[in-house]
């Protein structure tokens, strides 16, 4: 069970894609949100049942109605929140493990009777893994992703993109406070369109990703192709696979891009990247975490709480244009290199 949201689905993926590996003869079921359900369709040899959190009540009386018959042998229980855990109530399991008692926030060690092993600072993606561990996956070393691409949508990105160069800018994060500046946005679409790289533009259906993909428009005098909320995830997952690179705050996008093996420079000034930042991408971001940490704390990343997110107005400003553009460059010069053969 891991019903949402997109980043944390898509951390699970590599732990669910192992255990298959591990075990091949396991038949594997995944409860799951209704849109997180979308972007995962095209797994293979997984049983998805979608919990709809927006049904309230009845999503628990149908969970119990699909499950009333079933019964399982062992529940990988991947989400704290206690409407996670409710929802474990109708699942008949020999075994249900969760997190151990440290991570097993919001009383979830009350709803399992076996917990993964303790992991000092993990990555959300490795603490997930911990679930591999303990199904006996020992035959992989290192999360990975196979992230299969619906050919309906792979032919949707190229038509749009024209197999020409480019990246995709995500600038929009769950909460406001997460995004980075409109100018600074603006900036790097004119800096990579000088580099010769076209400009996509991304995100969700709400007034405020629609506001600021206006705004970074305006502001900008690249010619950017803005199609923010008018992409599926699946569409969305195959312009991420063909981009070049992608900019993005922590936000859904950035950890899909993962997924597909893309190049992410993740913008973080509210919590530590080396926890939630993208998994391949860590060395690519820019982050001002832990100077306002060290401000807000007097202690270091090490010498507070591991993932703990510092709180203010106008952090995300403290990322400057100029440390974006280097990164850009960096992550351009090291793809050309790493064409060229000896």
């Amino acid at each position: 069970m891991r019903l949402s949201a997109i980043g944390d689905v898509c951390h699970a993926v590599a732990t669910v894609q192992a255990i298959q590996q591990r075990h091949p003869e396991a038949k594997i079921t995944w409860i799951i949100g209704k849109v997180e359900a979308t972007l995962l369709v095209n797994l293979t040899n997984i049983e998805f049942i979608i919990f709809d959190k927006s049904n309230g009540f009845s999503a628990y009386s149908n969970l119990r109605k699909t499950l009333q018959k079933r019964h399982f042998d062992i529940l990988l229980h991947m989400q704290v929140a206690l409407r996670a855990s409710i929802a474990t109530l109708f699942i008949r399991a020999k075994e249900k493990w969760g997190f151990d008692k440290k991570r097993a926030k919001e009383g979830q060690w009350l709803f399992t009777n076996k917990r993964i092993k303790a992991q000092i600072n993990p990555h959300v993606v490795d603490g997930f893994w911990g679930f591999a561990l303990a199904l006996g996956v020992d035959n992989i070393t290192v999360p990975a992703w196979h992230m299969p691409i619906s050919s309906k949508a792979e032919r949707w990105s190229l038509e749009l993109t024209k197999n020409s160069p480019y990246i995709v800018i995500s600038p929009a994060a769950s909460k406001a406070e997460r995004n980075w500046l409109v100018d600074g946005y603006a900036a790097i679409a004119d800096h990579a369109t000088s580099k010769g790289f076209n400009i996509c533009l991304s995100g969700g259906q709400t007034e405020l990703e629609k506001s600021l993909a206006t705004d970074i428009c305006e502001a900008s005098n690249a010619p950017i192709n803005n199609l923010m909320g008018q992409t599926s995830l699946p569409q969305l997952l195959a312009l991420i696979k063909n981009a070049k690179l992608v900019l993005s705050p922590d936000s859904g996008p950035c950890h899909m891009a993962t997924m597909v093996d893309t190049s992410v420079i993740g913008l973080y000034a509210h919590s530590n990247f080396n926890r939630t930042g993208p998994y391949l991408s860590r060395d690519n971001c820019v982050s001002v975490y832990e100077q306002v940490l060290k401000e807000q704390t007097g202690n270091n990343v090490l010498e507070n709480r591991w993932g703990m997110r510092v709180k203010g107005d106008n952090l995300m400003g403290r990322i400057s244009i100029q440390q974006v553009k280097e990164k850009f460059d960096q992550i351009v010069r090291n793809q050309v290199t790493d064409k060229i053969i000896l």
